[in-house]
């Protein structure tokens, strides 16, 4: 083997490279489709954007779409199918590939997820990831690639899509209404009811419905359309490619905006399952259950078209169920859009690659060895910044934060390890390319195993609020395990000869190294993950852990302590002399009266004696003082959790890589795509741990926000005045004070103590957020956020400092002064 490379040439290992025959698939007109499809579908989304059609005349064209031209496109192709071409083995290879990866996001789900929502969840997750855009969007692209090769494959997207809403859409559907009548209390129901409402609504669905109508004609006329209907089918049928496209369009209208902390976490499985998982099970079905295909080149050319099919985003109809059952609308929508738009590189970079009529392993390493080198440079830098932040905020000694600190460090490993590799590589230094050799891969099996160690990490930290294993252990474990592989690696591998690709420097024996470590890091991470979101309802949950103990309550007692939790002694304790009466500065407040009704600005200053005025300075203020020891020790658990399975997904594509080339004797030119999305995994890591945690919020975000803010307000830029306010806020605030301020008062609003002498009325933001949600005035955390800025920027609130924002946070924040007789 003479590199990384030498598996995807038909050719002997050392052999010139030769000519491969004649690509299975036209690529010329591929990027034409592609740009009719998606131009369509940004004209959509400009007309939805821009209100020329409502989200009700979208709802029309949909009917009309999903009722009267998919039917009538689906009919028509039923009766004129030639079924003695289909390859039967591929179309249940497809069948069982979908069926595994429905069974796959089930099992999942129901163990995953809360008892309130599981059966609903596990329903519509598993039709998303399953049920696919094969009409608007596939067909196009299919026919564009195949058309001129292979005509017969455009046939099998009308045979493979009508019998997956057949059979595994029901499925769903009855898991959605077992948890519909959970929700409604309806006890002791026959299971037989169920199973008669799931299949009344499978056959009242008009496309199942034309698709049993065309299979019955297509046997009854001869595969021909009487001549007095046929005009009138074809102009159903070929209204839909254009009028679907545009209607996907207007669907992604807003729909990003929902996304939520809470929606991330699923989103992301959803969209590895559907644009990883499944084109990667259907084309190893296909290799499976086709094998007896006397042509190899046909089964070569089959199972790279069960690859692109997998690939096509998921069918807008699955934000149809979401919506009918009022679950998970948000997650679905989302991820439906960015299904879509990845969709298209992945597709293109796939066709591209297939129609490559030779590919000379050489200087395909040196371009994955030059892509590897400067994603390394550039994470470099991101890692190092990264360190920087977990030592400047102090969170490097706290838990799980010093497992965090410990990841960034082997990935700085990793990123060293290749840009030395670069240059040793390339001389004759044996000893040289050990040493690099066992810093870089020490490094990555490192980073391979520390997401399963700080995911467990969570979990007991979430059991036991202190960690009961000693933290060493868990570090040695974290370093020892990959240097142990790496130990025996040296002493049992063989070096292969003229390679330049580290990845394959030991050859089989380093691949399958490589495989249990990764299959290692998968078990443990995916476990704990498990564990660690079984019976919470959202992970943003995790973050907040206990905020409302941190302040005193004076109503119960007033000789109680405030207390700060998370290893910190109490505030009281931290009291300095000069702290005995009330510190806190007193500024110019705007009344509510005034701002809000009569758009008048008017001086109140009204600082009582012993009470907190309306700004506090940050030296001296208790509250103050506790929120900076609540930011220093936040665990930011969903931060964590969400760096865990972004980590875990590069795992399954490393180990998807090592298995492909370890069980199929010519991986093809897919392989090769899998290996350069694999090295920008591996080597980018540094851009994944700087999204989540480089900018951090209190330690740069907000404080340049701050620095703008005054920036703006020296230079006479600050739009303070009333005027700037914008009716909505206003309408906003207005209702707010009338309707429902006196409630919030009362639920939410606290007296705790700022100094010994003096006391605060103050509420945390993430209270007034779950309020705002409680009450029905927001639906989620994303309108509670909204609706809380507007409540800030009419005046209502503020913060106690008057240098945040509204956060969904443990900040204080006060109803501005003069406004109780409001």
């Amino acid at each position: 083997m003479e590199s990384i490379n030498t598996p995807m040439s038909n050719s002997a290992p050392g052999a010139d490279p030769s000519p491969a025959p004649h690509p299975a698939m036209s690529i010329d007109k591929l990027f034409p489709a592609l740009l009719e499809c998606f131009g369509i579908i940004l004209c959509g989304y400009a007309a939805g954007r821009a209100n020329i059609i409502t989200s009700t005349q979208a709802k029309g064209l949909g009917n009309f779409v999903s009722k009267f031209a998919l039917p009538a496109l689906l009919f028509k192709n039923m009766v004129l199918l030639d079924f003695g071409n289909v390859i039967w083995p591929f179309l249940w290879s497809i069948l069982v590939a979908k069926l595994s990866v429905f069974f796959i996001v089930c099992v999942l789900t129901l163990l995953v997820t809360s008892k309130d929502t599981r059966f609903s969840k596990a329903g519509l997750f598993s039709i998303f990831a399953t049920q696919s855009n094969d009409f608007a969007l596939g067909y196009p692209i299919v026919e564009a690639l195949y058309r001129n090769t292979h005509p017969e494959y455009l046939q099998y997207i009308y045979l493979v899509a009508p019998v997956s809403l057949m059979v595994l859409n029901p499925i769903g559907f009855a898991f959605c209404e077992v948890q519909k009548r959970r929700g409604e209390h309806v006890q002791h129901q026959s299971k037989l009811y169920v199973i008669g409402v799931v299949l009344l609504q499978v056959l009242r669905n008009p496309i199942v419905f034309m698709v049993v109508v065309g299979i019955a004609s297509h046997f009854l006329l001869g595969q021909k359309i009487p001549p007095f209907m046929e005009e009138f089918v074809d102009g159903l049928a070929n209204s839909f490619g254009g009028a679907a496209l545009f209607y996907l369009g207007l669907t992604m209208v807003g729909q990003l905006r929902k996304l939520t902390k809470s929606t991330v976490v699923a989103l992301i499985l959803l969209i590895t399952a559907k644009l990883l998982v499944m084109p990667l099970i259907c084309r190893g079905m296909v290799e499976v259950l086709d094998s007896g295909n006397i042509s190899s080149l046909n089964h070569s050319s089959l199972s790279n078209y069960a690859f692109l099919y997998g690939v096509f985003p998921t069918a807008p109809s699955v934000a149809i169920y979401a919506a009918h059952y009022n679950m998970e609308l948000q997650v679905v929508t989302s991820g439906m859009v960015i299904s879509t738009f990845l969709s298209a590189p992945i597709m293109y970079v796939s066709a591209w690659l297939l129609t490559i009529p030779w590919m000379d392993p050489k200087p395909l390493a040196s371009a994955l060895q030059n892509i590897s080198f400067n994603i390394s440079i550039v994470s470099l830098f991101a890692l190092v910044w990264c360190v920087a932040v977990k030592i400047m905020s102090k969170k490097f000694c706290r838990l799980p934060h010093m497992f965090t600190v410990n990841l960034f460090v082997a990935q700085l490993g990793v990123c060293i390890g290749m840009i030395a590799w670069n240059f040793v590589v390339v001389k004759d230094n044996f000893i040289g390319q050990v040493f690099t050799f066992t810093l870089l891969y020490g490094s990555l099996y490192s980073t391979y195993i520390w997401p399963g160690l700080i995911a467990m990490s969570l979990y007991l930290l979430k059991r036991n609020e202190q960690l009961k294993v000693q933290p060493g252990i868990i570090m040695i474990i974290g370093w020892g395990v990959p240097m142990f592989a790496i130990s025996i690696l040296l002493m049992a591998g063989e070096k292969m000869q003229d390679t330049i690709d580290s990845a394959f420097f030991f050859g089989t024996s380093q691949i399958f190294c490589t495989s249990v470590v990764l299959c290692v890091g998968i078990v443990v991470a995916g476990v704990s993950l498990m564990l660690l979101s079984r019976g919470a309802q959202e992970y943003q949950i995790l973050e907040q852990e206990t905020a409302n103990s941190t302040a005193e309550d004076l109503r119960a007692d007033n000789s109680v302590q405030a207390r700060c939790t998370i290893e910190q002694p109490s505030i009281e304790d931290d009291i300095r002399p000069e702290c005995q009466g009330c510190q806190c500065s007193s500024a110019s407040v705007q009344s509510m009266d005034n701002i809000v009704i009569n758009n008048s600005v008017k001086d109140t200053s009204s600082t009582q004696k012993g009470q907190c005025g309306s700004c506090c300075d940050s030296t001296h203020c208790l509250l103050v003082e506790e929120e900076e020891k609540w930011q220093s020790a936040d665990r930011q658990i969903a931060r964590h959790v969400l760096l865990c399975l972004l980590l875990t997904v590069s795992l399954l594509a490393n180990l998807s890589s090592c298995l492909w080339w370890l069980l199929s004797s010519v991986p093809g030119r897919l392989y090769l795509e899998l290996q350069f999305f694999c090295a920008v995994l591996n080597f980018g890591q540094g851009f994944i741990s700087f999204g989540i945690f480089g900018l951090d919020k209190h330690l740069i975000i907000l404080p340049f926000k701050r620095r703008l803010a005054n920036l703006r307000q020296a230079y006479g830029q600050e739009a303070v005045i009333q005027s700037d306010v914008s009716e909505e806020i206003r309408l906003t605030c207005n209702q707010f004070l009338k309707y429902h301020k006196e409630q919030c008062v009362q639920d939410i609003v606290h007296k705790k103590r700022c100094g010994k002498r003096s006391i605060a009325e103050t509420f945390l933001g993430s209270e007034m957020v779950q309020w705002l949600q409680t009450v029905g005035l927001a639906n989620d955390q994303g309108e509670a956020l909204l609706y809380g800025s507007r409540l800030l920027e009419g005046g209502v609130i503020h913060h106690i400092t008057h240098n945040y924002g509204f956060l969904d946070d443990s900040l204080h924040y006060r109803f501005t002064e003069n406004m109780a007789n409001h």
